[in-house]
């Protein structure tokens, strides 16, 4: 198990306005990006960059829930040339570090990568969401 609470991934800093362009650019190796919410992350201050050689190449966007303790972790997305270098794990680590209370975030059942992912570090499946992806369901997982 990963202990995300003590990692501190000097290559992960809050995203930034000028960040958007790259971004959105990360935004299209989702299943269902969001636009909107992409720039009300970035209008407040919502999200957590991963930086290579002062390039963004991977991002993950929190959100507060308005009526609990905690976060959704929105989207989290690492460009494929960066993968396997530690990267989700240290923009996790940020996610878990930031939240005021339990984190979920929701991954698709064959996305195996993530998923074993998510178990080291902590996360356990809640609920399975029928159809909430246009190529079917997704499981939502809870830290904390």
């Amino acid at each position: 198990m990963c202990d995300l609470e003590n990692l501190t991934d000097p290559r992960v800093r809050r995203a930034r306005s000028a960040d958007a362009e790259r971004l959105r650019a990360l935004q299209t190796h989702l299943r269902q990006p969001s636009a909107d919410l992409l720039e009300y992350g970035l209008a407040v201050g919502a999200g957590f960059a991963s930086v290579a050689d002062g390039r963004v190449v991977g991002y993950a966007l929190p959100m507060d829930a308005p009526t609990r303790r905690g976060s959704h972790l929105a989207e989290l997305v690492v460009d494929p040339d960066f993968r396997r270098e530690g990267r989700a794990r240290g923009l996790l680590a940020a996610v878990v570090r930031d939240a005021d209370g339990p984190v979920t975030l929701q991954a698709h059942p064959d996305n195996d990568a993530a998923l074993a992912l998510y178990e080291q570090c902590g996360f356990a499946v809640t609920e399975r969401r029928p159809d909430a992806y246009a190529d079917g369901d997704a499981l939502v997982l809870r830290r904390g």
